[in-house]
């Protein structure tokens, strides 16, 4: 019994170290180590995400504000009486700052 039992713990002690193994393999801990013994390398990776997400703000901010001009000159066709003017007025600096 004794060596049976053992044997039945070994088989399960080994399913548990595969299991871990698998996912340290999924979380690519490896590759993170890796890139932690290599500061530098974080820091050129860090920069270049921080360029691309801030061109990725600028560009949506853009179309944003594009499509927010358009709808602003949209309702001015319309003619509402208060609304209007105060919309005819943000457009028209809108359009003074964006003219060349």
């Amino acid at each position: 019994m004794d060596r049976e039992a053992e044997s039945k713990l070994l088989m399960e002690l080994k399913t548990k170290i595969t299991e871990l193994s698998v996912a340290m393999e999924k979380m690519r801990l490896a590759e993170y180590v890796t890139l932690l013994e290599r500061p530098y390398r974080l820091l050129y990776i860090n920069f270049l995400t921080g360029i691309a997400r801030g061109l990725g703000m600028a560009i949506g901010f853009t179309i944003l504000a594009a499509v927010l001009v358009l709808v602003l000159q949209r309702v001015v066709m319309l003619n509402l009486p208060v609304i209007g003017k105060f919309i005819a007025d943000i457009v028209r600096v809108v359009e003074l700052n964006l003219g060349p």
